[in-house]
């Protein structure tokens, strides 16, 4: 280890930065002897193990010459070359740096690593953009059709929630996919790829997904209850969920957060602008009664599923308990309100069917 924590151009040690530092650890398990080299093949598939960006192209080259082993040094420069060539990846690392709190220097998780090199597209991000193409190629299809009105057209009848046609269930997730106006649509889009797509490179798409899809599901079971003759369109209840998971990150990494003032006053600005607007669609305009309960509900879902279902690279004990507690109290919540459709139906309006 002796040769790999020192400075070839000299004998003193020299600091090492988080990701030459789990560079290093990847170099040190492989090097069974200690001889300063390691096979290449073994590297490539540990490294892909890691999801640290492999440069399979110079691997290759290395390869044709007949060398078979690497050094360390050649390594590190094998992987620096490697990533400094790729552009697109340096500048999505730079937002997400400021997007997504890292974890505090002083303490590392030797399973999960430094924050920044858990960022990956292996698989692809893809999952907040699929339901962004289908929220928007419906909005479209029905406005085409209706010529200005989408929430009227074929696609929103069969998906929005309607209280006089709960028993048709999947009205509770299905009205994600319908917006009322083009400013609705957008906003939520915007967010669901500026915010949902880094949380997906770190912590995985199914994550965030189930982070979604809880926030969509309380907003309609909550709305039923508070509001239960009011119709429910829109993504708004899944964007509030992944905001407020962002939220909470920033105020608990508030210390290692950077710009955590600008990024806790921007998530504020888009959940007043879009609240403004559902109230607005709400109370201003007789021909649109859609609910705003789920934001609120899908806000406090993202906290209570986020805390337990999103990764975290430093983990406490008292977080393990709080992250326990949220999620029971979020399964307890919803539990409730299934049982309060199916049990007291005179409370909500007559079935349409």
């Amino acid at each position: 280890m002796n040769s790999i924590q020192r400075s070839r151009e000299g004998d003193s040690e020299i600091p090492l930065e988080p990701r030459e530092s789990k560079l290093q650890d990847i170099f040190a398990k492989l090097d069974h002897n200690g001889d300063g080299r390691i096979d290449i093949d073994e590297l490539s598939e540990e490294l892909k193990r890691h999801h640290v960006y492999v440069p399979v192209p110079k691997i290759q080259k290395m390869k044709s010459t007949g060398n078979s082993f690497i050094t360390y040094d050649d390594f590190l420069k094998l992987m620096s070359s490697g990533r400094s060539k790729n552009y697109f990846q340096k500048v999505l690392l730079q937002y997400m740096k400021h997007v997504i709190p890292p974890s505090s220097r002083k303490s590392v998780d030797l399973t999960d690593g430094e924050y920044e090199d858990q960022y990956t597209c292996e698989p692809p991000a893809i999952c907040m953009l699929l339901v962004s193409i289908v929220e928007i190629s419906l909005f479209c299809y029905d406005l085409l059709l209706k010529g200005g009105h989408s929430f009227t057209g074929p696609a929103a009848m069969l998906l929005i929630y309607n209280p006089y046609r709960r028993i048709e269930i999947w009205r509770f997730l299905s009205y994600m996919f319908v917006h009322v106006g083009t400013f609705h649509l957008v906003v939520n889009v915007v967010v669901q790829i500026l915010l949902g797509v880094p949380l997906e490179m770190v912590h995985g798409w199914w994550r965030v997904l189930i982070v979604y899809v809880s926030g969509v599901v309380a907003g309609s079971l909550s709305t039923s209850i508070t509001d239960p003759k009011v119709y429910l369109a829109g993504a708004s209840g899944g964007v509030y969920a992944i905001i407020t998971a962002h939220v909470a990150s920033i105020i608990m990494n508030w210390s290692e957060m950077q710009f955590a003032f600008f990024q806790l006053l921007v998530f504020l600005l888009l959940t007043v602008t879009d609240v403004g607007s559902a109230i607005y669609n709400r109370y201003m305009n007789v021909d649109d009664k859609i609910g705003y309960t789920a934001h609120l509900a899908g806000g406090l879902s993202g906290l209570l599923v986020g805390l337990y279902i999103l990764r975290n690279l430093e983990v406490h004990s008292w977080e393990k308990k709080i992250s326990l507690i949220a999620v029971i109290v979020f399964v307890l919540v919803i539990v409730a309100f299934i049982a309060f459709n199916i049990f007291y139906p005179d409370y909500f309006p007559k079935q349409e069917l």
